[in-house]
């Protein structure tokens, strides 16, 4: 297993150009199933999220063709309606396979999905979705088996809790369900808005993007397609915590002010310098910086995503901030290693009190999901000596070239190939 081996206190300065967004990029891919016309997509990130996606989709049947960022998808010959467990429980997002394969052949078999350890994989909203628009779910040693025979018709379905997983996999399978659906109290995530503007271009009536209502009235079929996808926004907001946390001057290429607009606030807020020009985002270092309290929460909220950078951030701030974890329970596995390295949190119950440290120490630590993987290599780029990060196959997972553009930036760090875990 992959070790990356960061040796702190060097200021990053430079250019960092933003990849496309993965969590844009994976329900998009999934869209591919609702058609038999051809979908071209581009500005596709080589993460292996996206691999995995690749996987699933040509086991059920889809053709795909992928080379430097630009992809070709084809669901003409579909040949099985089922996603098997070992490939989904390699990634959560395996789960949006379940409505375009409800909406477009009336039946599915998607076993339970895996990805990171950030507490239980609810379906219960997916589930309850798809009934409202005339499904049969059972759940069998594992799997959702869904059927609607003579196909899903439109519902009114209102989310008990915003769900960006669900709302995602019922607009899929709600473009060609027979009448009009209505989702209220769905997720506004700028890669949802992305993934509708996509299923527009392919043929679907959508109204209402970027409103807590959607009015989904569906069409027999979908066209062919060309389309781009957003750059991503988590990995533009980690860029800036990198600069922030080496006292560097990043200019941050290809991503829009309002995508990143919340995290910019609280860097602004806690002595962070911000500046937006046509050439992207600048993000200086102040010297010391204060502490200021997040809460995590649906968008347009502060980013469960960007918590643990944010956190990495608020070890070395002036003063005491408080982290409050609202989407996932198990969203603080990354506290322990970073105490290794200095940091003075303590937990109770979905609150993390961080008392700034005057500054980290290099450690050996251990990665346990996607964010909580990057949130140590922060971490190190601002430690004094060196942080060995194990287990950092989560960083392949939704960082392109992560070591590549550290280093162009004067980052000390380099990725050990098969490293004893």
């Amino acid at each position: 297993m992959d070790s990356i081996v960061v040796r702190g206190g060097n200021k990053l300065i430079g250019d960092v150009y933003i990849s496309g967004a993965k969590n844009a990029a994976l329900p998009i891919m999934a869209s591919a199933i609702l058609s038999d016309k051809e979908l071209v997509l581009e500005n596709i990130p080589n993460l292996t999220d996206i691999t995995t996606m690749i996987s699933l989709l040509e086991n059920i049947g889809v053709e795909c063709k992928s080379s430097n960022g630009r992809m070709l998808l084809n669901a003409k010959h579909i040949n099985s309606v089922e996603a098997p467990y070992d490939i989904v429980r390699k990634m959560r997002a395996s789960i949006w396979v379940l409505g375009p394969l409800v909406g477009r052949f009336g039946e599915a078999k998607v076993s339970f999905p895996g990805g990171c350890a950030l507490g239980a994989r609810q379906v219960d909203l997916h589930i309850a979705g798809l009934e409202a628009m005339g499904a049969r779910i059972e759940i069998d040693h594992g799997y959702i088996i869904a059927s609607a025979k003579n196909g899903l018709v439109g519902a009114h379905f209102t989310f008990d809790k915003v769900s960006v997983g669900a709302t995602i996999n019922l607009i899929m399978a709600a473009v060609l369900a027979k009448g009009d659906t209505t989702l209220s109290n769905v997720a506004r995530e700028p890669e949802i808005i992305d993934l509708c503007h996509c299923l527009i271009g392919m043929g679907a009536k959508i109204e209402n993007i970027g409103a807590d209502t959607l009015h989904i009235t569906g069409v027999p079929s979908l066209n062919a397609h060309r389309y781009s996808v957003i750059p991503d926004r988590i990995e533009a907001g980690t860029y800036m915590v990198a600069s922030a946390i080496t006292n560097g001057n990043l200019c941050i290429k290809n991503i829009k002010y309002e995508m990143v607009e919340n995290l910019a606030n609280k860097l602004i807020e806690v002595g962070i310098q911000l500046e937006e020009s046509h050439h992207g985002i600048y993000v200086k270092g102040n010297g010391r910086f204060d502490s200021v309290d997040i809460s995590t929460m649906p968008y347009p909220g502060f980013s469960t995503d960007l918590q643990a950078q944010y956190m990495a951030l608020m070890t070395l701030g002036r003063g005491t901030a408080i982290v409050t974890e609202n989407i996932f329970e198990n969203r603080f596995m990354h506290v322990p290693e970073l105490c290794r390295m200095g940091a003075n949190i303590t937990i109770s119950g979905n609150n993390a009190i961080i008392r700034g440290a005057d500054h980290l120490v290099g450690a050996e630590v251990m990665a346990s999901d996607l964010r909580a993987s990057v949130s140590l290599i922060l971490a190190g780029l601002a430690a004094q000596g060196e942080t060995k990060v194990r287990r950092i196959y989560h960083l392949d997972r939704g960082y392109e070239s992560l070591e590549e553009k550290l280093r162009a930036c004067g980052a000390e760090i380099q990725r050990i190939k098969g490293d004893a875990a």
